[in-house]
């Protein structure tokens, strides 16, 4: 059993939402705008946030960036069909993944419930569980990455993301192909990935405009290209 916090200043969409991750079996708590959401989290902890953008006062994205500034929590947000803006604004300051209104209480408990497995520490791959990349060392079971000895702060999806890639170097995969074996969706906003991908590399790269890692493969998608060793330089 998950906890999970839903944030939403409507309260019919707040009860559907309970109700349905309350039904899939996870223990839910409720606040009913930003500063209720931040006391919330502080005070009680949770697994995972569910958290509309449009409410009064401090809103969801303000809510996702003071989250983000003391936790790695996971949090799904609620946006609005036509809210593009809201959306790659939401990914780029840290939040996982995102809905939009009018949603099915049913995908958004998919979503939720493959967050959670994925934030739990278990590996998809026979791969070892602890990658050394050069000075990046990615631990799976730990959910930790470190570079050059210092933790590297990643969002749970961030992980996700950088534990696929370093554990298939050399394989170039596409966004829908990433959207299918990293986030579970078999459809979805292929500017999800880029935003991640984009993300990803500012903490991972030594100049994430020139990146040497994490590779754009033009038509393609991208792709992971393991650092040479001093043997294999020379």
């Amino acid at each position: 059993m998950a906890k999970v916090l839903v944030v939403d200043d409507d309260a019919t969409v707040r009860e559907v939402v309970v109700g349905y991750l309350r039904n899939a079996g996870h223990d839910v708590h409720e606040a009913v705008d930003g500063a209720g959401a931040l006391e919330a989290v502080r005070e009680v902890g949770t697994d995972l946030v569910v958290l509309d953008v449009m409410m009064p006062g401090i809103d969801g994205l303000e809510v996702c960036r003071r989250l983000r500034r003391q936790s790695d929590v996971p949090i799904v947000l609620l946006t609005a069909l036509g809210a593009e803006q809201d959306r790659v604004v939401g990914l780029e300051i840290g939040a996982d993944d995102y809905v939009t209104k009018p949603f099915s209480p049913r995908e958004l408990v998919l979503r939720v419930d493959s967050i959670l497995r994925r934030s739990s520490g278990g590996v998809d791959t026979d791969a070892p569980t602890v990658i050394e990349d050069g000075d990046l060392v990615v631990d799976r079971d730990r959910r930790l990455v470190t570079r050059g000895g210092a933790a590297t702060p990643l969002t749970g999806r961030e992980f996700d993301l950088l534990a696929f890639f370093v554990t298939r170097p050399g394989i170039a995969f596409s966004r829908d192909d990433l959207l299918q074996q990293v986030w579970g969706w078999s459809f979805g906003d292929q500017s999800t990935v880029t935003v991640h991908v984009r993300r990803l590399r500012e903490k991972i790269e030594t100049d994430p405009t020139t990146p040497t890692r994490l590779l754009t493969v033009w038509g393609v998608g991208y792709r992971w290209e393991p650092t040479a060793t001093d043997e294999e330089a020379t």
